[in-house]
């Protein structure tokens, strides 16, 4: 079995993409250099590159992931009423059922309005969009640095934050669409994602083994005696007590088995492409329990302390299938940094010129009790926008070309057995996509082929 390779990816800094964006004419001395960084943006966003890149040093970023994450996992883990509760107070919804206790996922959605996140920029422009200029903290209070550890508090400012962060990656898909439409010529991105109204905020918890234990014996526990709820608590206290002591934040230890590029089994999330036009993400965080605490007062059931650890070595376990290197990629990127995903609605707009990233998200292997929280922000086109596929290769393959040499990791055998697995589960875009489609009739269709009554994934 072969392992993944790893893609490091392209970096680019904030202040380049404010410089690259702005409307205002690059410095003299500045230009070559300038033109270099569109070149590579192009180039790694194109057919030619993974269809993904990672921004940098954006201002306050590191803040706002810290308290946006964790509350994923304690808002999975809470009970359902709670629960229910809490997200109703802060206008969020779900997108998967949340009673299902054999769930891998939880997440936590709301509607972001780009009318909201650009009137928080200092300045404007005449037609309402966003200004190139001045900025670098739009969103970000200078004076709110420190992170309530309140169980009262914990979710109070849910609602804010989820905003706060959701706009400001807002910005980093708007101004990288505006680096794009200027390499392309027009403004078709850019104005496609002004005239949605909308983008989707998706607050997401990847379920530990031990998440999943607590939630059934949580749920068994509404209909037990108090001797059944005395068993099951202690049985989850047992499972939490054989973590060795090394497991716990020691996670750059010997972990060899990235996998088989092909493997499906130990998936968070399904290989799957994006049908909206970028895709902006935090990096990841990983959780690993290190303490388990009951509340006696109120006999509730025993909830987790979570602690922040280094990625399991060193990946963000997000993995994409790269079709010019013929391999699949574990993408590597730091902490800090947003990643932009390259959606299949791009790929139409743009003819081509932008490739949509083929992708999946992975369990660590071996290291069942770590969980894997994110932000991601779906920047789409309006439900009406209509799409022109005369002039577009619709039969573009997502598997490339065959390598014979296994300079990727992959030999053209390994890569045969990738591709065809991959295949059954990942319906073709000329299956999914019509001429004079519009978005809300090409979403409708994708979901349905993945995981429809009769879908490629409808039981996965």
């Amino acid at each position: 079995m072969a392992e993944a390779g790893v893609l490091e990816l392209y970096e680019l800094h904030y202040s380049d993409l404010l410089l690259l964006s702005s409307t205002s004419p690059v410095p003299e001395e500045g230009e070559e250099r300038a033109e270099k960084i569109k070149k590579t943006i192009m180039e790694t966003l194109g057919p030619t590159g993974p269809g993904l890149l990672s921004i940098t040093g954006v201002p306050k970023a590191s803040i706002l992931r810290q308290r946006l994450l964790p509350l994923a996992s304690k808002l999975a883990l809470l009970d359902h009423d709670r629960r229910k509760h809490i997200l109703k107070e802060h206008n969020l919804g779900s997108d998967v059922p949340l009673k299902n206790p054999d769930r891998n996922v939880s997440s936590f959605a709301m509607q972001l309005k780009y009318a909201q996140a650009l009137e928080s920029a200092p300045g404007k422009t005449n037609n309402g969009a966003r200004s190139n200029s001045n900025l670098e903290s739009a969103h970000l209070d200078d004076n709110d640095d420190e992170v309530t550890d309140s169980p009262e508090d914990e979710f109070a400012n849910l609602s804010d934050i989820f905003r706060e962060l959701g706009y400001c990656m807002m910005e980093l898909g708007l101004r990288v669409a505006q680096i794009c439409d200027m390499a392309i010529g027009g403004q078709e991105l850019e104005r496609s994602l002004l005239e949605s109204g909308t983008a989707k905020g998706r607050l997401i918890h990847y379920h530990s083994s031990l998440d999943n234990l607590l939630i059934k014996a949580s749920g068994r526990r509404k209909g037990s005696t108090k001797k059944q709820a005395y068993c099951e608590k202690n049985q989850v206290l047992l499972s939490r007590s054989e973590l060795k002591q090394s497991e716990r934040c020691n996670l750059v230890a010997n972990v060899n088995e990235i996998g088989s590029s092909g493997n499906q089994g130990n998936l968070w999330q399904q290989w799957h492409y994006d049908y909206g036009i970028f895709t902006v993400l935090t990096a990841p965080m990983f959780l690993m329990p290190s303490q388990l605490s009951e509340n006696t007062a109120t006999d509730q059931f025993p909830v987790l302390c979570d602690q922040d650890c280094p990625f399991p070595t060193g990946h963000s376990y997000l993995r994409i299938f790269d079709a010019n290197a013929n391999d699949v990629l574990m993408v590597k990127t730091s902490s800090e940094s947003f990643i932009i995903q390259v959606g299949e609605s791009a790929d139409i707009l743009s003819r081509g010129k932008l490739r949509s990233t083929l992708h999946c998200v992975c369990r660590p292997p071996n290291l069942e009790n770590i969980s894997r929280e994110t932000f991601v922000v779906f920047l789409q086109p309006a439900w009406s926008k209509t799409f022109s596929i005369s002039d577009y290769n619709v039969h573009h393959s997502m598997l490339g070309r065959h390598s014979s040499n296994g300079e990727n990791g992959l030999t053209e055998l390994d890569f045969n057995e990738v591709a065809r697995e991959i295949h059954k589960i990942v319906p073709p875009l000329s299956s999914r996509l019509k001429d004079g489609m519009t978005f809300a009739e090409f979403s409708r269709e994708t979901t349905k082929q993945y995981y429809g009554g009769s879908g490629l994934q409808s039981n996965s």
